[in-house]
């Protein structure tokens, strides 16, 4: 039987009512989703779940412990076009629509421009563009207040411009500039904004999930010890499949689980882990199984379809905010470019790339808003303009901004500012001329 933490798959169509104490019932008329008997469909992703879905009945039987405490929940299979309940079946409002279309829009465009000027010199090291995967940035991450927390990984340019960091910042920095979000010293895949409470990219696997796990701890201390009423601030991790198979994974969840953390697991499956496909690295492919054993809900959800994401990031932060606990959330998505820019992208199958291609999530909003008549074509249109135009400006602004100075490297690393990096007369040592004395130069 499902605990009250559990999800049903109302909570993932609306506008039907949502109730998370809802037990399972054997009524074949139920309205929500159990793996422990139902069959997949058949129409399900490329990718990870059409190859492992073909064996998974015999696998879901090993599910069936009564000891369970929380439900195993897939939700791509589940978030169909029912009729709902009430006056509209619409899954959002024009005014939201509106804005989850710009921040897709302006990702998307944003990568396109940094593809261009990667290639033009002006920014160095590696680049991993977010091209594809907007659907999960902008679903989760425009629900957020301000004063909750992202982190992410080093495919972090789209997350920080969907928690509000000005593109003029995020390209300053991805040109190494003072006037970049972290003074030209993070660079691609170090984003920061303590403005912003964007923790961070994280250029290794795995090494962001306890910071977030710590940032979501420092709310509930807040709360429940500092007795700070209104902290009811709650954290998003992102990383990807090939993360999963690491050891602060498990970790965390275990902790985030035994204190019930208002933290929500977001794993951006793309089924790549650079060159590995995910079929072949994990032994379970089904990463949102992995909640359940540790006593949070998992959800498996379409990560091209931006209001599918949103009906599940709703509950998932719903419930951290409400002090419910964790959710583990996958999303079956793809990046239509290669791991990096340095990436020639050879591994992919091409079938694969094209089927996925034609999923794009921005044309699937752009069709839905229009054809349910929440938009017009030349509002979106405007749309797309008035974004082409930002980016423009982010670009001049970042090209004409200074570079840091040298004596700004060794800021921020020293704990003692008389330390390791200050020389006899109080000056930073590299301001000495010989200090690169006997080094390339570069």
């Amino acid at each position: 039987m499902a605990s009250a933490s559990s999800f049903s798959a109302t909570k993932f169509t609306q506008p039907l009512p949502l109730n998370g104490t809802t037990s399972r019932s054997h009524d074949k008329h139920q309205s929500f989703f159990d793996p422990l008997r139902t069959t997949p469909s058949s129409s399900s992703f490329l990718g990870s779940t059409r190859k492992l879905r073909l064996s998974s009945a015999s696998k879901l039987k090993l599910l069936a412990n009564p000891n369970r405490r929380s439900a195993v929940v897939a939700v791509s299979d589940v978030v169909k076009e029912k009729k709902a309940k009430s006056t509209t079946n619409l899954l959002i409002t024009k005014e939201e629509g509106l804005v989850v279309y710009e921040d897709m829009i302006l990702g998307r465009a944003f990568e396109d421009m940094c593809a261009q000027m990667y290639y033009r010199g002006k920014m160095f090291g590696f680049v991993h563009l977010y091209n594809g995967q907007e659907a999960v940035s902008t679903g989760f991450i425009k629900l957020l207040k301000r004063e909750d927390s992202v982190v992410s990984t080093y495919r972090d340019h789209v997350h920080a411009l969907s928690k509000g960091v000005p593109a003029r910042a995020v390209m300053s920095e991805l040109f190494g500039k003072t006037t970049g979000c972290c003074r030209g010293q993070g660079g691609s895949m170090h984003m920061f904004s303590k403005e912003h409470n964007l923790i961070g990219g994280f250029a290794f696997i795995g090494e962001g999930i306890p910071v977030a796990t710590g940032a979501a701890f420092s709310s509930k201390y807040r709360r429940e010890v500092l007795k700070e009423v209104d902290c009811d601030h709650v954290t998003l991790a992102f990383f990807g499949d090939g993360t999963c198979n690491n050891g602060q994974f498990f970790e965390c969840l275990n902790m985030a689980a035994l204190w019930k953390l208002p933290i929500v697991f977001v794993v951006e499956n793309n089924l790549w882990a650079i060159g590995m496909s995910h079929m072949r690295a994990t032994s379970d492919p089904e990463i949102w199984k992995k909640g359940p054993a540790f006593g949070m809900p998992g959800v498996h959800v379409d990560g091209m379809d931006v209001l599918k994401v949103r009906e599940v990031a709703k509950e998932a932060i719903g419930r951290a905010r409400r002090g419910e606990g964790p959710t583990l959330v996958e999303c079956e998505t793809y990046r239509f470019r290669g791991h990096s820019l340095a990436d020639p992208d050879e591994l992919r199958d091409p079938a694969e790339k094209a089927h996925y291609a034609a999923r794009d999530p921005i044309t699937a909003l752009k069709k839905y808003m229009i054809e349910n008549s929440l938009a017009s074509e030349a509002e979106l249109k405007a749309i797309e303009k008035k974004i082409d135009e930002v980016v423009e400006d982010a670009v001049e602004f970042a090209d004409e901004s200074p570079h840091p100075s040298r004596s700004q490297l060794l800021e921020n690393v020293f704990a003692d500012p008389k330390g390791f990096g200050i020389g006899p007369d109080g000056r930073y040592r590299c301001e000495d001329p010989k200090f690169t004395q006997g080094t390339a130069h570069v």
